[in-house]
């Protein structure tokens, strides 16, 4: 039986850890040929790499140029990218908005928006010369809620990454690129190791419909449907996973 995903070439950005591994081993087992970034993760990027036959490259997407060279990379060994999974991002640490300094905030931004704009605008001379391609920014519940504890920086950034999905979404949706989003919520990941208090994921649980943390698969499992061609009539749209969470 064919794979859905067979021989098409995916990029998952921030690949080597938490959500990003689940989207890399989600698009290996359908048989795309898959390559991600990574910055510091260097053992988990090589473990991930071999376990899902993925090829696994060391990219600061912060940096200007970085994306390109990342995406030419890919070209290079894959072929030119059909389906991008902007996930780079991360937290940084809590600050409150007093403690805040502007290094930490342009460092939010740079990690979880500026990224995403430099990897989007990467990938898309090869879409728009092919006239199809998917792109999928994975947000967060904190771009609705603001946040959790002294998040106000992050919640900013991912809070931006919905305004430009959609606009994104709005400008190359004529020319066959869909772009949509995944807002997760609470995933059992590294993330909330080190960032979140065991009470505090507890208390998130407790307020939970579905009374669990999410994993990175019920992640991957949203974006492969963005991807696949089920949801070719859905643009500027993002899931949010987080069991009903933003409910409340």
């Amino acid at each position: 039986m064919r794979r859905e995903f067979e021989g098409k070439v995916v990029l998952v950005t921030g690949g080597a850890s938490g959500i990003g591994r689940g989207i890399v081993e989600a698009f290996a087992a359908e048989g795309a040929k898959v390559a991600f970034s990574y910055l510091t993760s260097e053992a988990d990027a090589h473990a991930i790499a071999a376990k899902t036959s993925s090829v696994a490259i060391k990219s600061d997407l912060t940096q200007p140029d970085a994306a390109k060279t990342l995406v030419s990379k890919v070209k290079t060994k894959l072929g030119p990218v059909e389906v991008l999974v902007v996930n780079t991002g991360g937290l940084i640490r809590r600050a409150s908005v007093l403690e805040c300094d502007l290094s930490l905030w342009n460092e939010a931004l740079n990690l979880n928006l500026t990224s995403a704009f430099l990897s989007c605008q990467a990938v898309l001379p090869d879409m728009l010369a092919a006239k199809r391609g998917v792109i999928i920014i994975i947000s967060s519940l904190a771009a609705h809620n603001g946040g959790g504890f002294k998040a106000a920086h992050y919640g900013a950034a991912k809070g931006g990454l919905l305004t430009f999905t959609k606009a994104l979404a709005r400008e190359v949706g004529p020319e066959g690129i869909r772009v949509n989003g995944v807002a997760p919520g609470l995933i059992a990941t590294r993330f909330h190791d080190i960032h979140t208090s065991p009470e505090s994921r507890r208390a998130s649980v407790a307020q939970t419909p579905l009374q669990r943390e999410g994993t990175p698969a019920d992640v991957a499992g949203a974006v492969l449907y963005l991807a696949s061609d089920r949801a070719s009539f859905l643009a500027a749209e993002t899931i949010e996973v987080n069991g009903g969470m933003g409910l409340f």
